[in-house]
């Protein structure tokens, strides 16, 4: 996939420069040891032109994801979401792709670096897993375990364990994998959470082992309002591959039914299932086709 060309723009520490003309510091502590926090944050073009949905929460969070890893963030919020409007305006994008990422500046030691800058980049990207109802395999790598990391912040070293944990199942002929945590209880795709449905409720993994998506939060925000109960609680395989249907959620994944886990088959319709409900309000929402602020 071709993310940007000679005429695309990228935001580095308030300047819009060519991505053509962008440049990394060889000595980065991010790059040498994937020390940077990220967002993933999607815009919609809607009836009231394009909005970056949750655009404060997501900036929120890689400010939070900076603090809970020692990584300096002095960056206005505001200002922040401002520019990332600019950086759409200027890119011509209206449904898009949005990747704040802060970087650390030149340090080869093992210790919090004294500057970073921010660099926010934008791309059209569609449904990360198409349309289709997904089949998952239990991957045999683990989410790390939260008492050697972080696990709410959404830093780049993470993401080797989801990549590693992605291409094993891809290379296994499934779409991706989940992965279970170091209690070996249900945690989350590579790059999304899980929700289950059994006997008219939705189970998620609790809080602890997992990232909290804000997608995740928003899908019960709109089961509070659908009243349709959730509860969050530590899951078995066997729990899972027992469940009437499944879906997983994420800004890229946005909400994506799954077929089968280990090649077992969820009984249930796809389009009978709490998730195709929270699928199509979902959809309401982020494209502003219902009151927002009376929904969530």
């Amino acid at each position: 996939m071709q993310y940007y060309n000679n005429k695309t723009l990228v935001y580095i520490n308030g300047d819009f420069i060519k991505a053509t003309e962008a440049k990394a510091d060889m000595y980065s502590q991010s790059l040498h040891y994937g020390f940077a926090a990220f967002e993933g944050i999607r815009a919609y073009k809607t009836h009231n032109g394009t909005r970056i949905f949750k655009a404060r929460e997501h900036f929120a969070r890689l400010k939070r994801s900076c603090a809970l890893a020692g990584i300096p963030f002095n960056w206005d919020t505001e200002q922040l979401m401002r520019d990332t409007y600019k950086l759409l305006e200027l890119n011509q994008l209206k449904d898009a792709y949005i990747r704040p990422l802060v970087i650390c500046d030149p340090n080869m030691s093992l210790t919090a670096p004294a500057g970073v800058s921010v660099v926010i980049c934008a791309w059209e990207w569609a449904a990360y897993f198409g349309d289709k109802l997904l089949r998952l395999m239990i991957s045999s790598y683990q989410r790390p375990n939260p008492r050697s990391t972080p696990v709410e912040a959404k830093l780049s070293g993470h993401f080797m364990n989801a990549i590693l944990a992605s291409t094993e199942a891809k290379s296994k002929g499934f779409d991706d994998a989940l992965m279970l945590d170091h209690q070996d209880k249900v945690a989350a795709a590579p790059n999304a959470n899980i929700f289950i449905e059994r006997d008219g409720r939705l189970y998620t993994p609790k809080t602890g082992n997992i990232l909290p998506g804000i997608t995740r939060r928003t899908v019960m925000e709109l089961c509070r309002v659908l009243d349709i109960e959730v509860i969050e609680k530590e899951l078995t395989a066997i729990e899972l591959k027992n469940a009437d249907s499944a879906f997983l959620c994420g800004t890229a994944a946005e909400i994506v039914g799954i077929q089968s886990v280990d090649s077992i088959i969820f009984p249930q319709s796809w389009n009978e299932s709490i998730g195709s409900v929270i699928q199509r309000a979902y959809k309401n929402v982020v494209l502003e086709k219902v009151n927002y602020e009376v929904i969530i």
